[in-house]
Formats: structure tokens, C-alpha cells, sequence
């Protein structure tokens, strides 16, 4: 029998080309189903993916899901497979808990984890069941997981203000940012809370107590506030990593961004609060820019910079500091990197030679950021 020359281009299959030229996966793919209170759906969410993904002929399972005794959780659940979950004795009870090791023996392309944020009992091979998430993940098994937002680490203390409730579990801010997608189990506030009435949630005669607490209207819109907007930031880092890994040019932008360039003049602060206005009737973000060029402030002009900063973080801005030589060139580097939309920029009313290099400085800016709408405030010279 001849062998196939794999030498020769032309004698290959589209198999092998294929495997020559995909980048080899050195990881499994994180996928995160977040949700701002119990009951909006992630779990649910979770396995009707997963289910669909299976019936495709991938090779999934279970390994641990909390059904809360929701009946149509449930019915999903039963649909796929389970890797038995681990029994651990401790003080004299036993506890179950999902087995790390059954799963990296099993070792399927996917595995559902349910509750990131939960804490595994004493005797496990970790403290918190997101550390099972990176040991499953260096393992090159995709993971699909759930969790609420209030469980962020730099979210629970707001959440915590503004519920009354202490979160006890958290997941740091890295993890979530390690999420190679993050998808919003979304329900309105009064959607969520008529399942809350009909029993769906939680039994009925528990329904009313967490209505009038955990689940009041307010707390959910807020909560709801703080998932949709870290799934923002989420999109947003996305884009931003296409942009840069694809080399796009400057332009190439969804969201809003202002940014206001500023120096120690007291007039700084009038073109704080106009950019402040621009970036809210936008909806999008505000970034104050100050560049430090070397050159020695008085105490006094340094004392009105740090007033015009404390503004500024006031108004809700991004406080950038740049250094550089040339304030147009540090500023159109900022500009080009963070694809920032509208620029503010203050003039003096001055004359003669002043005059010529302040055009010179802005024509400098705008040849090095062409793709950014400029806007030229006049301000009283000082």
C-alpha cells in the first residue's frame, strides 16, 4: 500500500491543512453566564447551551449544578451527563462537593460549574471552587460557569451598602476579567419579582420575606445596573483587544469617549464640566488628560492642577497623567491608543507669538489624532 506524500502541498487533505494553520489551544475557554440576583436564569441559561452544544455531538458534562429545586432547572439538568460529586466528612457530616479530579480523569471538551463564588468545604483540594475553575481550565477543558454580580469581589461592598445584605462569598476581579465571554442572564426587576410571587424562586411561603428584602424593586434595579454594567466593560475590553490584535485604525469605535485635555489654569475646570455634559448627553466616558512636560510649577499653580483633578474625579472622569515633552504629542498618543471620540481643548485669548505656537500645537495634535472631533474652547488668559 502507497503512503500519502505530506511533502507535497498539493497532496494534502483539508484536515491536515487545517491543522498546520489553527493556532494550537493551550487552554480551555472560559464562558461566564452572569445574573444580578437568584432566579433571572443563568443556571437555566447554562444548560440549554449546553444541552444544544451536545446534540451537535460535543462531549459535555455536568459537574456540579444547583438546581434549588426548580423543577424546569431540574428537567435540564437530567438531560446530561454527571460526574458523581465528591462526599468529604467534616465535623462528623458528610458534605458533597464537585470532584476536581473525577472530572480531569473524564477529561470532556466541556463541563458546567455552577456558582463560581462558592466555597468548598475543609478537605478539599482548594479553599473556592474558582480555583477548581483554573485547574479544569490549564487542563484545556472548556468551562461553562454562572454567578451574580454581587459576588465580585470589587462590586460586594456596594452591593452590600446598598442592600443591607453581607457577601460573605466573592470572586476576585481577575477571574472575571479572565472570561473569554460573558453573557447576561437578564430579566426586569418586576419580571423577576412576579416569579419570585408565583413560587418559581424560591417556595411561596418564602416568597414575601425576600420581597421585602433582598428582592425589593430598588435593590434589583441596582443590582441590574451593576451587571449590565460590567458586561459593558467586558464588550468593551473585547473590542478593544480585536482592535489592537487586528491593527485597525483609530477610528474604529462603538462607544463614546471624551477626553479633556487640562493644565493648572482655574479655567481647566469650566472645560472639565463641559466635557462632563458632553460625555453624559452621550452616554459615554469622560478622560481628563494632564501632561507633565518637566517644567517647575509654582505652589500655587500646583495647588490649582490638584483642585482641578479633584474636580474632575468628582464629575466621575478617568484621571490620566501623561508624561512627554510635547503636550500634542503625548495627548494624540492617549487619543490613538484608547480610541477617544471628542477631544476639549482650552485657548487662551492670547496674541502674536503665543498665538502662533498654540495653532502650531493643535495642528500638531490633529495631524497625529485626524480621526478624532475636536473642540476648542476660548478661555481667559492668565
Amino acid at each position: 500500500m502507497s503512503s500519502r506524500d505530506t511533502s507535497n502541498p498539493a497532496a494534502k487533505s483539508p484536515e491536515e491543512w487545517l491543522e498546520k494553520v489553527a493556532p494550537e489551544k493551550i487552554r480551555g475557554t472560559f464562558k461566564l453566564f452572569l445574573g444580578y440576583a437568584p432566579g433571572v436564569g443563568k443556571t437555566y441559561n447554562m444548560l440549554s447551551e449546553a444541552i444544544r452544544r451536545h446534540q451537535r455531538g460535543e462531549d459535555l458534562v455536568i459537574g456540579v449544578v444547583e438546581t434549588h429545586g426548580r423543577p424546569r432547572t431540574a428537567e435540564l439538568a437530567e438531560q446530561l451527563e454527571k460526574v458523581p460529586r465528591r462526599q468529604i466528612e467534616y465535623k462528623g457530616v458528610l458534605f458533597e462537593e464537585m470532584d476536581l479530579d473525577g472530572i480531569l480523569a473524564r477529561r470532556p471538551q466541556i463541563v458546567l460549574i455552577d456558582e463560581l463564588a462558592h466555597s468548598n468545604i475543609e478537605g478539599s483540594k482548594h479553599r473556592k471552587r474558582y480555583e477548581d475553575v483554573l485547574d479544569v481550565l490549564a487542563a484545556n477543558i472548556d468551562v461553562l460557569a454562572t454567578m451574580n454580580v454581587q459576588h465580585i469581589e470589587s462590586v460586594a461592598p456596594t452591593v452590600q451598602s446598598v442592600t443591607g445584605i453581607q457577601i460573605r462569598e466573592t470572586v476576585p476581579d481577575w477571574m472575571v476579567q479572565r472570561a473569554d465571554e460573558i453573557v447576561m442572564a437578564d430579566l426586569t426587576p418586576e419580571a423577576l419579582q412576579t416569579r419570585m410571587r408565583r413560587g418559581d424562586i424560591y417556595g411561596v411561603d418564602r416568597a414575601e420575606k425576600a420581597l421585602a428584602n433582598f428582592f425589593r424593586r430598588g435593590n434589583l434595579i441596582a443590582l441590574r445596573e451593576m451587571a449590565l454594567q460590567r458586561v459593558t466593560r467586558a464588550v468593551d475590553r473585547t473590542l478593544d483587544d480585536y482592535v489592537k490584535r487586528k491593527q485597525l485604525s483609530g477610528n474604529w469605535t462603538i462607544a463614546e469617549r471624551v477626553a479633556v485635555c487640562i493644565s493648572a489654569n482655574p479655567e481647566s475646570r469650566d472645560l472639565i464640566a463641559r466635557g462632563a455634559r458632553m460625555a453624559e448627553a452621550m452616554q459615554g466616558e469622560l478622560h481628563v488628560l494632564h501632561v507633565d512636560t518637566g517644567r517647575e510649577e509654582t505652589e500655587k499653580r500646583q495647588r490649582s492642577l490638584q483642585a482641578n483633578l479633584q474636580f474632575a474625579e468628582n464629575v466621575g472622569a478617568t484621571i490620566v497623567r501623561l508624561k512627554g515633552k510635547s503636550v500634542p504629542e503625548a495627548t494624540a498618543e492617549y487619543v490613538a491608543q484608547n480610541r477617544i471620540t471628542q477631544a476639549i481643548f482650552g485657548r487662551s485669548a492670547v496674541k502674536g507669538w503665543r498665538k502662533y505656537l498654540y495653532y502650531r500645537a493643535l495642528q500638531q495634535f490633529m495631524t497625529a489624532a485626524p480621526h478624532v472631533d475636536l473642540h476648542v474652547v476660548t478661555q481667559e488668559a492668565k
